[in-house]
């Protein structure tokens, strides 16, 4: 699951510890604090935002994140979700219902899913149908997380034809969107659904409470992980969920992870991520990932090293032990059902392993 990357959609995910403390500091919002054992009771999954790298050819990202995907599934990840993101350099992936296909023909038993689609930038139906096909060629595995970024740049915003108000009527396009999934609107979209295709709202603030009022899960990430007001927030959303066809509330927590043997290893893998934040406060563009050794050397303003330090003080890097402690304490503070490790490396196979040593602390 930070700041958005620049001219995309979707969510980067960071807790640090002032949020923590923040939690600590509203144990009685929501439903009742009890100790949790993450591997006991939360489910674990990963979001590929398909980065890119310097100097590789941006269709490695998207051949890298279908074979995540099939590694994820080998260690036993829950779901597997992309993100959509336009015009952004350090991003392949703009078209999440055609890199989930091929993810899809890939694996056999992961959910893969959308995190998420940007709804305000699609007509309603046509989300339902490019889900509605997922599902029918991939039965039961399919789900749709839904965001409402517009792009971040005027000129993205003007590429894809839409402008702030369109965000305006997401609630309503989230309404159409499920008559069309649930079968019950106007219009019958094709393929037909033969069972009820699970939607997820991204949400920041306003977003949750909507996601309350239409008895949908909620992934939170981003900078609302920073407010005080999230355990507030939390505990709205169960209080005035309504349930939907049974539902119930479901919170996923959407954060970079990062495991590797040692807190100095983990923390340098996640000093690519942390360095294209920073410089895409400075530049206004998110950019390819970087080497460490590349990083090294590079000079570094005064203001991108205090920016490129803080983000890796946020981000949950370190060894097994380290991330168990803080992943548990999250939790245990949030109630989350769910983790979503957003996190990113340039080095593929650390990133690989990153993801079999975290999926073994929640085992």
């Amino acid at each position: 699951m930070g700041p958005m990357p620049r001219g995309g959609g979707g969510f980067l995910g960071v807790v640090s510890r002032r949020l923590l403390r923040n939690l600590l500091n509203h144990r009685g919002a929501g439903k009742a604090l009890t100790s949790r054992r993450v591997e006991a009771s939360v489910k674990l999954s990963l979001l590929d935002r398909s980065r890119t790298r310097v100097g590789v050819p941006d269709a490695e990202a998207l051949e890298g994140t279908v074979a995540r995907a099939v590694h994820a599934e080998r260690v036993g990840y829950e779901r597997y979700w992309v993100a959509e993101h336009h015009a952004v350099p350090g991003i392949a992936s703009g078209a999440p219902a055609v890199l989930l296909a091929a993810i899809g023909a890939r694996t056999s038993r992961i959910r893969i899913g959308s995190g998420g689609v940007m709804l305000p930038l699609h007509q309603p139906i046509v989300v339902a149908e490019q889900f509605l096909v997922l599902d029918a060629l991939f039965p039961g595995r399919v789900d749709l997380g839904l965001g409402r970024s517009l792009g971040f740049t005027a000129p993205v915003r003007r590429a894809l034809r839409r402008e702030s108000e369109a965000a305006e009527s997401f609630g309503e396009d989230l309404a159409e969107l499920r008559g069309y999934l649930e079968g019950t609107a106007e219009v019958t979209v094709r393929p037909a659904a033969r069972r009820v295709l699970p939607m997820h709202l991204l949400a920041t603030g306003r977003g949750i409470e909507v996601a309350a009022q239409l008895g949908l899960p909620v992934v939170v990430g981003g900078p609302v992980l920073e407010s005080g007001d999230l355990p507030d927030l939390l505990g709205r959303y169960r209080r005035q969920f309504r349930p939907h066809r049974g539902s119930t509330p479901w919170v996923t927590i959407s954060l970079d992870l990062t495991v590797a043997d040692d807190d100095a290893t983990a923390r340098e893998l996640a000093l690519s991520e942390a360095w294209a934040m920073a410089l895409s406060r400075q530049t206004g563009e998110f950019p390819p990932l970087e080497s460490a050794a590349a990083i090294r050397d590079m000079p570094w303003p005064a203001q991108v090293q205090r920016r490129v330090e803080a983000s890796l003080d946020r981000a949950v890097a370190g060894s097994p032990a380290t991330v168990r402690r803080r992943l548990e304490r999250l939790v245990e503070c949030t109630n989350a059902d769910e983790v979503l490790s957003s996190a990113s490396t340039y080095d593929r196979d650390a990133l690989l392993a990153s993801d079999r040593l975290l999926r073994q602390l929640v085992a």
